[in-house]
Order: structure tokens, then C-alpha cells, then sequence
């Protein structure tokens, strides 16, 4: 089955977050290709992965990048897919500098930013998720139980706590 999202990461040393994006789409059953490229290390590799994306039956784009992170906005450039941007703390700044990079794009060029860290890449792929269930009632489904399961995890810790 051909591959709906592709994860890329600007370094192998993001594989730690980024896998967490792969957990979330492997629970919906979504299919996905991870890779590395960086917009700076190797800025042709990353704009033909972008441009290709769509031929290849590519839905949702998630970029994962720390430091100046200007991966996700360049693969923006290149393609008309939703892009979801994934800021990294892998600096000094510890994720600051990511997120803006991430954030500050200028007209014309969308990224969805997601939080810093293990929660944005989670984020993304629950947003890649919901973008894909526009098209797929099987998805919207699991979405549904997955919103679900996250209240009566709520309510079984509110209860737990209220009996100490």
C-alpha cells in the first residue's frame, strides 16, 4: 500500500521525536515513509522529495527540525500538500529558535506548526489524521474512539484522585 504521509527529519538525531509521529499513524492504520533530508545539508533532495510527494499518492507532509528548522517551510515552497512542521529541541535555545523558524512563514507559504518536542510530533500526526479523514470514514472512526478513550482516561485519574 502506497505511503499517505511523509515524515521527514532534518537529521537521524530527530529519530527519538519523530518516531512518536509513527506510533500515532501506525494506531489509525495510516501508512508512512520516513526519511532525512535538511534544507541546508541538502536543499535539492528536499525540494524533490516535496515536489515528488503528490505523484507518489503523498496526502500530508510532516517535517520534524530543530536548530534553524527551515525544513518544513522550504518543503512548503515546493509542494501544494499540507505541510505540518514539527519544532526539535536540539539547542541552546532548547526548541525556541525551532519554533519560530517554524512559525514565521511568510504569505503564500503555509505551515501548520505543532508544539516543541514529543507533543507537536504527536500532534502532527494526529492533525495528518484528521486531514486524511476528510477522505476516509475509517479514519474518522478511530479518530472518534481515539478522542473517546482520551476522556475516560481523564475521568479514571479524576476518580483516582478523588478516592486519595
Amino acid at each position: 500500500m502506497k505511503a499517505k504521509v511523509l515524515i521527514v527529519m532534518g537529521s537521524d538525531s530527530d529519530m527519538p521525536i519523530m518516531e512518536e509521529t509513527g506510533k500515532i499513524l501506525n494506531e489509525f492504520g495510516i501508512t508512512y515513509e520516513m526519511t532525512i533530508a535538511s534544507a541546508h545539508r541538502s536543499p535539492e533532495r528536499t525540494a524533490k522529495l516535496a515536489r515528488e510527494a503528490e505523484k507518489q499518492g503523498i496526502d500530508v507532509i510532516i517535517a520534524g527540525a530543530g536548530a534553524a528548522a527551515h525544513l518544513a517551510g522550504v518543503i512548503a515552497a515546493h509542494t501544494i500538500l499540507p505541510v505540518i512542521g514539527v519544532p526539535i529541541n536540539s539547542s541552546p535555545l532548547q526548541g525556541l529558535d525551532a519554533l519560530f523558524s517554524t512559525v514565521q512563514m511568510p504569505p503564500g507559504v503555509p505551515v501548520a506548526a505543532m508544539a516543541v518536542g514529543k507533543a507537536g510530533a504527536k500532534n502532527a500526526a494526529l492533525l495528518a489524521a484528521e486531514i486524511i479523514g476528510r477522505k476516509d470514514a475509517r479514519i474518522v472512526k478511530k479518530l472518534k474512539e481515539y478522542k473517546t478513550r482520551m476522556v475516560s482516561e481523564v475521568e479514571k485519574k479524576a476518580k483516582a484522585l478523588r478516592k486519595k
